[in-house]
């Protein structure tokens, strides 16, 4: 079982930056062997795929709307998610939530993801 919580959401002018974290509370295994994602969702639209990270760390995944402005990264000593953000548009408002999933992950597919935080609201102003 993985609980989950999400912090550093705010708002910000078109172009600025916001970096969000992810902090987990694990039992039973390692942070390292969990499959982290970022996902969001406007209200009343389906939630999408932003990120994933797995591998221990050593493997990600963008989605292409992110690509090139988003960075996910976690510190395993920490138990901890992050994803730094920058470039930010209008159309990156939404709930961003984080999530994880032990053995099988496809974080495109958003397939495995049995454990999930409860958000933060990313506001972004053109």
């Amino acid at each position: 079982q993985v609980q989950l919580q999400e912090s550093g959401g705010g708002s910000v002018q078109s172009g600025g930056s916001l970096k969000l974290s992810c902090a987990a509370s694990v039992s039973g295994y390692p942070y390292s062997s969990y499959c982290m994602g970022w996902f969001r969702q406007v209200p009343g639209k389906v939630r999408e795929t932003v990120a994933g990270i797995f591998n221990s760390g050593v493997s990600t995944y963008y989605a292409d709307s992110v690509k090139g402005r988003f960075t996910i990264s976690q510190d395993n000593a920490k138990n901890t998610m992050y994803l730094q953000m920058t470039s930010l548009k209008p159309d990156d408002t939404a709930i961003y939530y984080c999530a994880a999933a032990f053995g099988y992950c496809d974080v495109a597919a958003m397939v495995g993801f049995g454990s999930w935080g409860r958000g933060t609201q990313v506001t972004v102003s053109s």
